[in-house]
């Protein structure tokens, strides 16, 4: 345990990074490129990010700008909805970066065709397995935008997700809202669709993927995988105006890595004005992952959520 330490280090598979630990967990965030968290484990276990090592360009399809967007792996942040060419600005030039005392600020080249820019700062506390982030996205043009923050965190293969449903009582209406995809089949093997909770359990031997989203109004997901979980924890606004028919959580899985994402309110931003989004990752050692059973994963999740 201890003082919060970052500095700059040069990482053999992607350059110049930050390292951020305070003696429980550790991070590493890209700034030759991104800024992408790239790197989150307690210290001493496995990286629960993905990674995808061959920096694989996602294709002339999404090749619209003078370089193509690539997958990287890891946390970054987007804009919604996912809007064709916005959505797939390439964040492959270096990042500035900014110490503080117990935080780091990254902020992106300015997105002059979408006219806006994006920063991370990243705030870690001392002694606990916890990590603070603080999106922001700042309208550098000329004109009004509506979009919502977007922040997906692409984890790695093996694990399960665990979505709580929403529960507030409607009576006779309905008190929550599903998006699919095309590309979603319904009996996936892969989703447990509960009345408390939904699974989703990344499977590396199925290749097509699966997307969801939800209007989850408890505001968390859980990731189990390596002896560890990863708990998302985020602020939805009960009836809020969200992307996508009304979702706050989305995520997507295939055969390589699974998306926890959460999304802010759709808002329209004046020409100089900023917008802000906040999101807490905890991150606890837990060699038990859930099954599908909902009583196993509420004794589980007790031990993480307070009601």
């Amino acid at each position: 345990m201890g003082r919060v330490s970052m500095a700059k280090i040069q990482d053999p598979n992607w350059g110049a990074c930050v390292k951020m630990t305070n003696g429980v967990i550790e991070l590493l965030v890209t700034v030759d490129f991104g800024p992408r968290v790239i790197h989150l484990a307690r210290v001493g276990m496995e990286n629960m990010m993905y990674q995808d090592f061959t920096r694989s360009p996602l294709g002339q399809k999404f090749g619209v700008y003078e370089d193509q967007l690539r997958l990287y792996g890891g946390h970054r942040f987007w804009i919604a909805p996912e809007i064709m060419p916005r959505c797939y600005y390439p964040d492959n030039a270096p990042v500035a970066w900014e110490a503080r005392e117990d935080s780091v600020l990254f902020t992106a080249p300015a997105e002059k065709i979408n006219n806006i820019q994006k920063s991370i700062q990243i705030i870690l506390p001392e002694d606990d397995p916890v990590v603070q982030l603080e999106h922001t996205v700042k309208n550098i043009g000329a004109w009004e935008i509506e979009f919502a923050p977007w922040c997906l965190t692409m984890l790695d293969q093996g694990g399960r997700l665990i979505i709580p449903m929403p529960s507030r009582p409607s009576g006779f209406l309905p008190n929550r809202n599903i998006s699919l995809w095309e590309c979603s089949e319904m009996n996936d093997e892969r989703v447990y669709w509960g009345k408390n909770y939904i699974t989703l359990t990344q499977n590396p031997q199925k290749k097509n993927p699966f997307k969801l989203g939800l209007n989850n109004e408890d505001g968390w997901a859980a990731y189990f995988n390596k002896g560890q979980v990863l708990i998302k924890f985020f602020d939805p606004i009960l009836d809020g105006y969200y992307p996508d028919n009304g979702c706050c959580f989305e995520s997507y899985t295939n055969s390589v890595m699974l998306e926890c994402e959460t999304l802010g309110e759709l808002t329209c931003l004046e020409p100089g004005g900023e917008c802000g989004y906040a999101e807490e990752w905890e991150l606890y050692e837990q060699t038990r992952a859930p099954s599908n059973d909902e009583v196993e994963i509420a004794e589980i999740m007790r031990n993480y959520i307070q009601e």
